[in-house]
């Protein structure tokens, strides 16, 4: 019995000493995992773009990838909040639940003109099936007093999403003004600065190449990014915050875009306005077909298609206009003419007195007395186009001839580079290596 015992006490020992191991090993194997989980945690708040993003992109390891070979800017903490909020749900789904089947998704682009927005937004209160649709409010980076006006519509599900790189968002480093940047026309060898300076000489000014850059990375977010659209290939309605938007304007437009494939097959978009702002219409009873204008226009993923495939024309053009540069160099690539479909009549107004980023704040207004007149006939509160009308061609229309190389303002690389990298984020590398090309 006692060698038993003995045996036994002798057998204790290491098994003890296993016991001991193996408490070890647990507390070695739990702190590795927390160590892992906090710098899983890390990375997530570093890349704000996969925080809540992934488990609703579909693809999102080809976007991952391929973000990591992009050249994007060092994000600040402003920038990263920002690109978060561009993730969440539309708001007042509780009041809209569902949207029709045919709806006609509208984005609308703004910059810090409230008094301008303030107008649209009644305006848009006002259209007929406009409960119907989504609202989308793209931001050219964060300004209060847009965002409480946005935030106060009621009339519709509405998203907004924020431009993160925009200048505005960058106070003292690039796509914003760098301490080091070169101004104006300043020599970059002899001032030791940074910057290319565009054809006629100058640099760059980040109030100005804003508009472009806004213009191309709401684009790619809205047809290839956001969950609400990215697998939309209908039309998509585009409007900006000095857009009128008449009571009929979405039952005209969906009149517009089922007629396009008949009436006029060779047509791109379909537009609320005429090309030629000054006008109001011609009043015919027939349909019109003329260049494609930037006030209220459409178009489906197809045509998307085709713009996006022009990304290098679009980007390395030398003018910091978006629509000028769609005009010059990217319509004319497509190798045939680029007709758009609009009614007799318009059904959205460009209005105002400024352009770019002016009309912040009373002091320099931008609408006399706060208000703006635009009439609205009895005739502009119903659809008013004829399913019967024929469709008159505007052949050989006045537009930028053959060698016109902008009006300058878009000449530094990095602005060229950050042009091209965001016709690249939704996409795997290989499939933006292509958009290169």
């Amino acid at each position: 019995m006692l060698s038993v015992v003995c045996s036994m006490a002798n057998y204790k020992k290491p098994r003890l000493k296993d016991a001991a191991f193996k408490r070890l090993l647990s507390v070695v194997l739990v702190t590795l995992l927390g160590v892992s989980l906090l710098i899983v945690s890390l990375r997530t708040n570093v890349n704000p773009a996969s925080n809540g993003f992934d488990e609703d992109l579909s693809g999102s390891d080809d976007i991952q990838s391929s973000s990591g070979k992009l050249n994007l800017p060092q994000q600040n903490e402003f920038s990263i909040q920002l690109e978060k909020r561009n993730w969440l749900p539309p708001r007042n789904v509780d009041l809209y639940p569902k949207l029709a089947k045919d709806h006609i998704t509208i984005v609308l682009y703004v910059h810090n003109r409230p008094q301008y927005l303030q107008v649209v937004v009644k305006s848009l209160s006002k259209v007929v099936g406009i409960s119907e649709t989504l609202l989308i409010v793209s931001h050219d980076g964060y300004f209060e007093e847009m965002n409480k006006i946005v935030e106060g519509i009621k009339f519709c599900q509405v998203k907004q999403i924020f431009a993160p790189y925009s200048p505005h968002v960058f106070t003292d480093s690039f796509p914003g003004v760098s301490s080091n940047d070169c101004m104006e026309k300043d020599d970059a060898e002899k001032k030791h600065c940074i910057g290319n300076p565009d054809q006629y000489g100058n640099h760059r000014s980040p109030k100005i190449v804003s508009l472009k850059h806004h213009w191309w990375w709401m684009m790619n977010t809205v047809w290839d990014g956001l969950k609400e659209t990215r697998g939309h290939d209908g039309h998509i309605l585009f409007i900006e915050e000095d857009h009128f938007i008449y009571p009929n304007a979405y039952r005209n437009l969906q009149l517009l875009v089922s007629m396009k494939p008949n009436k006029c097959p060779d047509c791109y978009a379909a537009n609320l306005a005429p090309c030629d702002v000054n006008t109001r219409g011609e009043g015919w009873d027939s349909l019109v077909a003329e260049r494609m204008g930037n006030v209220g226009y459409a178009f489906n993923r197809t045509v998307w298609r085709k713009i996006h495939r022009k990304a290098k024309e679009f980007c390395f053009f030398d003018d910091y206009n978006w629509d000028i540069t769609m005009w010059a160099t990217v319509y004319p690539s497509f190798g045939s003419p680029v007709y758009t479909l609009r009614g007799p009549r318009t059904s959205a107004v460009h209005f105002g007195k400024c352009g770019l980023h002016q009309g912040q704040g009373q002091s320099n207004a931008c609408i006399d007395n706060g208000s703006v007149n635009i009439q609205v006939d009895e005739i502009d509160k119903v659809a008013n186009i004829g399913s019967e009308w024929d469709v008159r061609v505007y052949h050989n229309q006045p537009g930028y001839k053959a060698g016109f190389k902008g009006w300058g303002g878009w000449g530094d690389d990095r602005d060229r580079q950050l042009c091209l990298s965001y016709s690249q984020m939704y996409h795997s590398f290989n499939t933006s290596s292509a958009v290169m090309s």
